[in-house]
């Protein structure tokens, strides 16, 4: 039987009135594994007899009333009552709709007068091994927030001692106001029945004897006197019951009040949970960023080594693009490794006093070898035209790729 929109009918009767006798439920488990549907068993006694709109809840052990139900499945009718099979009946939660958390619940029947007929022992929805969740958070975030539920909790609760207190207030006054009531009621027909016999009275005195015309002329005006008597009475009862109206609203938006302020604490307590969560991810990727930045502190000092620098011992200076105002290259994280190097710190084959080849001078301008075989032992940068030795071709190349980020 799947689950409707449809609202079950409920009530605002407390525990006190229920009757949890006339419904048995059977096998219940001590706990249930999340993720999976659960069948409830229940057994109907002799005296009980379903309607088409009873209906089983899940109730989370402490409720005061059957409109805190967490979700419910309709009953199913059995068809032959004096079948005794009959009375052994079952109705299934699929696992979407239950609890998530690791409470307390208990199955209730509610018949379709929203009156309790037959509650389960609790239960709870949790694996059959939990481990324990290691949450890694500082100490001052978790003292802060720990402080901060704390308020709310204590708020909740002075809130609802506050209003628990009101309400009793209120019903004692409900009930003076029941009792006052009785007793105008009664006053009232005491009074109609006085004017009645006045009445009877008058009536006789007027057919009796025409000479005790002084004597009904005071029963009238008594009369008179217990008329307006009994309007007034009547007009203060019908101020009692506008009073006793008004304060039945005042409890009913108490008792709503009472309840937002608790699906508030439910809501902050989900949301420390979330911060929890969304703390664990930010330590997990700064940790990341952390390996990721650790490999790129290899990788410049790699680069350094080509060129034979420490990167410790190199002078900062700052690039032509930082001193106009642009920022660093995002790509770099510790910036271009060849931006601190002088461009006079390679010599360029023409400064060399000897061939590198013959070793003979340059200083009369005269060598064997060609300028081909020049460029064949050199590799110039195309853009910066810096000179590097064939051998140094690693270097040469990261040279240049620095050129184009």
């Amino acid at each position: 039987m799947e689950q409707t929109i449809e609202d079950p009918p409920t009530s605002a009767v407390l525990l006190d009135h229920c009757h949890f006798s006339q419904v048995i439920f059977n096998s219940v488990e001590k706990f249930y594994v999340p993720g999976g549907d659960i069948t409830c068993y229940y057994t109907l006694t002799q005296h009980f007899i379903p309607r088409r709109k009873d209906w089983i809840g899940i109730f989370r052990v402490g409720w005061k009333t059957t409109r805190e139900y967490y979700t419910f499945m309709w009953v199913t009718l059995p068809i032959d009552l004096k079948d005794e099979s009959a009375k052994q009946q079952e109705v299934q939660f699929k696992a979407y709709y239950l609890p998530k958390d690791d409470e307390y619940y208990q199955f209730c029947y509610v018949d379709q007068d929203g009156v309790v007929r037959g509650a389960s022992i609790p239960f709870q929805f949790r694996p059959e091994n939990e481990e324990d969740i290691l949450v890694v958070t500082t100490q001052e975030e978790l003292e802060t927030l720990q402080n901060i539920n704390k308020n709310l909790e204590q708020k909740v609760k002075e809130q609802k001692d506050c209003w628990e207190a009101e309400v009793h207030q209120l019903k004692e006054q409900n009930q003076k106001m029941s009792s006052e009531n009785e007793k105008m009621g009664r006053r009232v027909d005491q009074l109609q029945a006085q004017l009645s016999t006045q009445e009877k009275e008058m009536e006789e005195l007027i057919q009796g004897d025409q000479d005790k015309t002084e004597q009904l002329e005071q029963l009238k005006k008594e009369n008179g006197q217990l008329f307006l008597s009994l309007t007034e009475q009547t007009e203060h009862q019908k101020t009692l019951k506008q009073t006793m109206e008004e304060m039945k609203r005042k409890e009913t938006t108490i008792v709503k009040r009472q309840q937002e302020l608790m699906d508030e604490n439910v809501d902050l307590s989900r949301r420390l949970s979330e911060n929890k969560i969304l703390y664990d991810a930010l330590q997990k990727e700064k940790e990341n960023v952390e390996r990721e930045n650790d490999l790129l502190k290899r990788d410049n000092s790699r680069l350094l080594s080509y060129m034979g620098l420490d990167f410790d011992s190199l002078p900062y200076q700052v690039p032509a693009a930082d001193q106009e105002g642009a920022g660093p290259n995002p790509q770099l994280v510790y910036g271009n490794p060849y931006s601190g190097i002088q461009e006079s710190s390679s010599r360029s084959p023409l400064s060399i006093k000897k061939c590198p080849i013959c070793k003979s001078d340059f200083d009369d301008g005269i060598c064997d070898h060609t300028l081909e075989q020049m460029q064949a032992l050199y590799l110039s940068c195309p853009i910066c035209d810096k000179i590097f030795p064939a051998e140094e071709k690693q270097i040469f190349e990261d040279h240049v790729f620095c050129h184009s980020i």
